[in-house]
């Protein structure tokens, strides 16, 4: 089994790449992984928001195939505590038999058809936090959520 991360556009702070460099390498530990970074688009800034996503979904779709099991991470989603991510990750791992791939779209959200092909949606928080920072929030949650599976003191309750 095999976990993907997709995000669209990469990120620019320096202190947000390292940190989400240092996680990767952490998750790695756990279980294949791959952080794939799609290309930001061009002449973003003279398109609708509309356009903006149905752009961003072009790009997604080849990642939203039926081989695999999609989370897509949406504020619409369903939150869940550190703990219940981490039971949900191992039932998600013990019962699927394929590959798990997360996605986080751009700063406007999924479009319609993206949002469709999901198999599941989960929020991090009802906050809002900047798009280059929820990946590394998703990152340090994955990681404490395989630390968890296996008891080690990375977690406390």
């Amino acid at each position: 089994m095999k976990i993907k991360f997709v995000v669209v556009g990469k990120t620019v702070e320096k202190y947000l790449i390292d940190a989400c460099a240092e996680y990767e390498k952490r998750i790695k530990k756990y279980i294949q992984f791959e952080y794939i970074v799609l290309k930001d688009l061009k002449n973003a800034s003279s398109l609708s928001h509309d356009q903006v996503k149905e752009q961003e979904a072009k790009l997604l779709e080849p990642y939203m195939t039926p081989n695999t099991y999609r989370i897509i991470l949406d504020e619409h989603g369903k939150e869940y505590t550190s703990v219940e991510f981490s039971e949900y990750i191992g039932r998600k791992m013990a019962n699927l038999g394929k590959d798990i791939t997360f996605v986080i779209g751009g700063p406007y959200g999924f479009d319609p058809k993206i949002s469709a092909l999901a198999d599941d949606k989960i929020s991090l928080s009802k906050m809002t936090f900047s798009h280059q920072m929820v990946r590394l929030i998703f990152l340090e949650q994955l990681y404490r959520a395989y630390t968890i599976m296996r008891g080690e003191p990375y977690h406390h309750e």
